[in-house]
């Protein structure tokens, strides 16, 4: 079975869109199907993590500007690009994860292949498939893509469906028992963090993290652009270690108390290693997400990025600090909310 995945990163854009897709590559690949990816060239493109991680990549020419705006407004040409390659071969599945692709280009699409597969999280366009796919929780979970897909569409929605990599299914076995004082932090906003929030998360650390005796991991993608600047003032702050592109997120996250971090896909990966979180939203798309995980009481939401201060993460930070009640109570509901799945 041939499996083409069109997905694009930058650092615009940011990298979860490919992580995930990258992580339900693998299991596909598992069950003995050749995958392919189909990337438009950009900085930030994690065109190069992938073929890393041994998957074949058709790069689709670069272009200057947003990449969402010109994938949206030269749709027609973007999907005779994906055409092109597409002919050349026999293709089972094409999966789609991108904002910026609705059912007019997937009508061009679907002669070319067998199965449509979207991911998406916005519910805000039509869309021409066979299956949707989206893991994220949602108050109207159940009714947010009526009339929105082929009432013969399968549906695989909500967390019991995360695409959650092995190394979180394999750390799920270590998740270590609250103690009743916060020890360790981790700190992170995802691959190219384009707000640059971990610096501002590091600027209100930096003050009280000797009075607390708190130990802090950072990690940052390969993408981010203020990669250098954070790493210095990592080196400026005893016991905040600095960790880049890292293959042990899952490990770091049981070792942590706390996290401090996005209402991206890594809300789930959270929530499955039963990890307090203190979440900013670096993203329109994150704060429906973030609001509803907030109001089941599996995280503390601060608001958008543009909305919150170093003063409000200091204020989050000590009032976790001073008091496991709420802790205790968001490892609880934790407990509760999410139990895993994968894609049948």
């Amino acid at each position: 079975m041939n499996v083409f995945i069109r997905v694009d990163a930058s650092i615009e854009m940011g990298t979860g869109h490919v992580m995930r897709c990258l992580t339900l590559a693998h299991r596909l690949e598992k069950e003995g199907k050749n995958i392919a990816f189909i990337c438009r060239r950009a900085e930030g493109d994690c065109i190069d993590l992938l073929g890393q991680q041994g998957f074949y990549v058709y790069k689709l020419p670069i272009n200057k500007g947003s990449l969402w705006t010109y994938v949206s407004e030269q749709w027609e040409k973007d999907a005779e690009e994906t055409i092109e390659i597409l002919r050349q071969h026999y293709v089972e599945m094409l999966i789609i994860d991108h904002y910026s692709i609705d059912f007019k280009w997937e009508l061009a699409i679907r002669p070319f292949t067998k199965e449509i597969m979207i991911i998406d999280d916005l519910a805000n366009r039509q869309h021409d498939c066979d299956i949707l796919l989206d893991q994220n929780f949602y108050l109207n979970m159940d009714s947010r893509y009526d009339g929105l897909v082929p009432s013969t569409a399968k549906l695989l929605l909500g967390p019991t469906n995360a695409l959650l990599r092995e190394e979180f299914i394999e750390a799920k076995k270590y998740i270590k028992s609250f103690k009743g004082k916060i020890e360790r932090l981790f700190v992170f906003f995802g691959g190219s963090d384009p707000t640059n929030e971990t610096e501002k998360v590091l600027l209100a650390i930096k003050p009280i993290i000797d009075h607390y005796n708190l130990v802090v991991d950072v990690v940052v993608g390969n993408s981010n652009p203020n990669k250098l600047k954070i790493k210095r003032l990592c080196n400026e702050i005893e016991k905040a270690h600095y960790h880049c592109q890292v293959n042990n997120i899952a490990e770091l996250m049981t070792h942590a108390d706390l996290a401090i971090g996005a209402g991206g896909a890594t809300t789930w990966e959270r929530i499955f290693l039963q990890l307090p979180t203190i979440v900013i939203a670096v993203a329109e798309n994150q704060i429906e997400i973030a609001k509803a995980t907030h109001q089941k009481g599996v995280c503390i939401y601060l608001g958008l990025w543009n909305e919150v201060f170093i003063k409000d993460i200091q204020n989050a930070i000590g009032e976790m600090l001073n008091s496991s009640i709420i802790i205790n109570k968001m490892i609880s509901n934790m407990e509760n909310f999410f139990t895993g799945g994968s894609i049948e």
